[in-house]
């Protein structure tokens, strides 16, 4: 089969239409670069160029074979820049999870910032709840997550950004007419939807720790695995709630959301969530960039 430095002499006397000149731009003498063409055209078994005079003219053949010539070189050319690329970091595959709340507000500033530092890094999401993230970063399904803490010990992970909690409250709610921020002392007694133990454990023991640190004792009449279902039955008058604030993005009709008075002003926590010991140079080119 023919060479690469086959196809880069040919093309060079074909666009300079002599092979002395295409000698000198190739850095060569002419000899070697006659026997190149000779070989090439012993594999394809036809003639490539006429040298019936002593300029040098394409056959029909080699007219039809340059374009053909010029494309294998920029593949082969744009191969190599992708192995250095994908070496140094600059492209591959980065498989992200994420939670829901993420996605409204964190996850696109990151992929705007990749696109600009990273464009030839290509992103394959996936929304998992932290639990899950973590199992698919320790087992390697997954290179990052946007999670909640605590990470597992196995794994690396970095505050990536932190929020308010605030109030959500249905519409009409007398505390959802008050303009000032809400004592946490409104909550007492009073009809919480808050999130399950084993499938929001973050948010769950989040809650639990601020009631508790406040001497605020709610009724906790639902537990539910995400927020925006917090938003949704607090909609039809199941309860309120505490809602990390960019619950806001949301726009759930109905729902009122007010801040509340925190000892922690921001208390909710999304961390970048990995293992060290993965060796895809464009998560940790990700990592630089975000840091």
């Amino acid at each position: 089969m023919f060479t690469l430095s086959q196809l880069t002499g040919f093309v060079a006397v074909a666009e300079e239409g002599h092979f002395g000149r295409a000698a000198d731009r190739l850095r060569m003498t002419q000899p070697p670069l006659s026997r190149q063409i000779q070989q090439l055209e012993k594999q394809l078994q036809t003639r490539l160029i006429d040298r019936s005079s002593r300029t040098v003219r394409l056959t029909p053949a080699g007219r039809a074979f340059l374009q053909d010539a010029r494309r294998l070189l920029r593949d082969a050319e744009n191969a190599a820049l992708s192995v250095r690329r994908a070496t140094d970091g600059h492209a591959g595959v980065v498989r992200m999870g994420f939670t829901a709340t993420s996605a409204h507000d964190v996850l696109g500033g990151l992929l705007s910032c990749a696109r600009e530092h990273l464009p030839h890094v290509e992103f394959v999401l996936r929304e998992l709840v932290t639990r899950d993230q973590m199992e698919r970063i320790s087992s390697g399904a997954l290179d990052l997550g946007l999670a909640r803490p605590p990470a597992r010990p196995e794994l690396t992970s970095r505050l990536l950004r932190s929020e308010p909690l605030v109030a959500a409250l249905p519409e009409g709610h007398p505390l959802a007419e008050q303009l000032t921020p809400l004592e946490l002392d409104a909550f007492h007694g009073a009809e919480v939807v808050t999130y399950s133990p084993s499938e929001a454990r973050y948010f769950h023991d989040l809650l639990v720790g601020v009631f508790q640190t406040a001497g605020v004792r709610p009724t906790y009449v639902q537990h539910v695995s995400q927020v925006h279902t917090v938003l949704a039955l607090v909609e039809v008058g199941l309860g309120i709630g505490l809602v990390p604030s960019t619950a806001a993005k949301l726009r759930v009709d109905n729902v009122v959301l007010r801040p509340v008075i925190l000892p922690d002003p921001n208390p909710v926590e999304l961390h970048l969530v990995w293992r060290e010991d993965n060796d895809n140079p464009a998560l940790h080119s990700l990592l630089d960039i975000v840091g």
